[in-house]
């Protein structure tokens, strides 16, 4: 972190912007966005994938003391050993996140992906094994640091000179400008999910979660409404499939909240919640949700100028970037919190995109997992608008149902559907098959050979048949070890433990239906 005075200055300085002088100049840039629309700078000749991929640190027990402490407990990631990895610092000081390189969506785009993950990943291992640290794949983390509480990690903080400045966040102004800024009766956050109420005087509880979230760049900017009411579709069906944390460190849990109870009333994606309680208690309107339709290009646009502003930073000084002509509306974008969400940006005019990012699936136990989901996201967004499915006459509040169903209880969520036969239907297997069936058409379209474009989708459907996600894998080994007469907290940690230790041995190379025990109950 830089000194806390320099932090605590960069807070007061955005704090100092004129709200309605920052909410002006977004507004008056809005208007630069819809001109380069209309002129075509944000179309493409194809479809682009990009690919955003978060993680934690934990300690492996090599080298160093802290690392031989607690075996696999949370550890903060030195600013130098980012800089070495080629990974960008995020909300927590555990936390490391890699971006893709944008590529064409086809089997050699979609290879590239794979890739360059595998690729900078296994460095970044090797680097932060020095330090006696590995690099996590998952949804919410459960051990804290060693001789420290999951509490006391996440609401630590002090006031240097009136601004309150957590000890464990990175040092990024936005941030910290975050639990200073807003009306007094909205100070402070709260995680609010079945079973814990964790109150903080900062952001610092959204540090909880991980997430990898799929970029697609529509070829033709114009047509971005009509992809983003379909990403609203199959929000649930994809979540339900990647859910991937029902656990919180257990000393979290509310009064009256044992493993049981944790396992028959605990969600299945806690990420969900966390993230909307968090970032949701200091606006007047949820700036954290499930987006509404949008039916032509410039309203997407309006509702990021018009997004409720928590922080009014700076305005940025310019470089030589194509999207610096609209730079104010490009930073408000950066807190338009929404589960699907448009963007437009680029750094050159020849680079400039529109495009979808989907963020609700929590990061996934292996590399090839992960990218299962980016290759079903972007095979979706090509098959179904061409195709004309039926299932964006899905009523929007149906499809909020379903993702919210989905957050509660994964796989075995109540989803509806409609099938390209226009029927509705509730039966999972058909959902799947439908909707799998449209990704991997998409695919083909795109240019991938019949078996790669199955090949990409094998993990997902695997998990369709197994009825098993990462969640309640999880879920069924600390069952397991409750039966086995461990107490909650022991049981989600060896749990934990036992998630690293597969992820290990698969993370870069494998998958996550090696993880299945031959022989285990379903």
């Amino acid at each position: 972190m830089s000194t806390d005075s320099a932090l605590a200055d960069g807070v007061r300085e955005a704090l100092a912007v004129d709200p309605d002088e920052f909410a002006a100049r977004a507004e008056e840039e809005a208007e630069i966005v819809k001109q380069e629309l209309r002129d075509g700078s944000f179309d493409n000749h194809q479809s682009i994938v990009g690919f955003e991929y978060e993680f934690y640190a934990v300690a492996d027990g090599r080298w160093s003391e802290e690392s031989r402490a607690g075996e696999y407990a949370l550890m903060r990631v030195p600013r130098r050993l980012l800089e070495l990895m080629g990974f960008e610092k995020e909300l927590g000081l555990h936390n490391a996140e890699m971006s893709t390189s944008p590529q064409p969506l086809s089997d050699h785009g979609l290879r590239a992906q794979l890739a360059e993950v595998r690729a900078r990943l296994e460095a970044a291992e090797n680097t932060a094994g020095v330090e006696g640290m590995r690099l996590v794949s998952d949804g919410i983390w459960t051990i804290p640091p060693t001789g420290e509480t999951a509490r006391g990690y996440l609401t630590d903080c002090v006031d240097v000179d009136g601004v309150t400045v957590a000890v464990n966040m990175s040092d990024s102004v936005r941030y910290h400008a975050m639990a200073n800024a807003g009306a007094d009766d909205r100070w402070g956050t709260v995680v609010e999910a079945p079973g814990v109420s964790l109150a903080a005087d900062t952001v610092m509880p959204e540090s909880l979660i991980t997430s990898i979230q799929p970029h697609y760049q529509v070829a033709h900017a114009e047509t971005l409404p009509r992809h983003f009411r379909y990403a609203l579709r199959i929000a649930g069906p994809l979540l339900a499939l990647g859910v991937n944390s029902p656990f919180f460190p257990p000393e979290l849990y509310d009064e009256g909240w044992d493993g049981q109870r944790v396992l028959a009333e605990g969600a299945a994606e806690n990420r969900i919640h966390v993230f909307e309680s968090v970032l949701n208690e200091r606006t007047e309107d949820d700036k954290v949700r499930f987006p509404r339709d949008v039916h032509d290009v410039e309203t997407a646009v309006d509702r990021i100028a018009g997004d409720e502003t928590l922080v009014p930073m700076p305005e940025p000084e310019g470089t030589d970037r194509f999207d610096d002509a609209f730079a104010t509306f490009r930073t408000k974008h950066g807190s338009y919190w929404r589960w699907v969400r448009p963007v437009f940006e680029g750094a050159s005019r020849s680079s400039a995109n529109a495009r979808i990012e989907f963020r609700p699936i929590a990061a996934q136990p292996t590399v090839r997992d992960s990218i299962a989901f980016q290759a079903a996201f972007a095979g979706l967004m090509e098959a179904l608008p061409q195709r004309e499915h039926p299932v964006i006459r899905l009523d929007w509040e149906t499809a909020r149902d379903n993702f919210y169903a989905a957050v509660a209880d994964g796989l075995g969520a109540d989803v509806e559907w409609i099938g390209r036969d226009g029927e509705t239907t509730t039966d999972t297997d058909a959902i799947y098959e439908d909707l799998l069936d449209h990704a991997e058409a998409g695919l083909r379209t795109a240019g991938c050979p019949e078996e790669e474009a199955a090949s990409w989708l094998a993990p997902l459907r695997w998990r369709v048949a197994n009825r098993t996600t990462p969640a309640s894998w999880k879920r069924d080994r600390v069952r397991a070890r409750l039966d086995a007469g461990d107490d909650f907290e022991t049981a989600v940690h060896d749990t934990q433990r036992e998630y690293i230790d597969r992820q290990s041995e698969t993370l870069v190379e494998g998958g996550f239906s090696a993880w299945k025990d031959s022989g285990e109950a379903e």
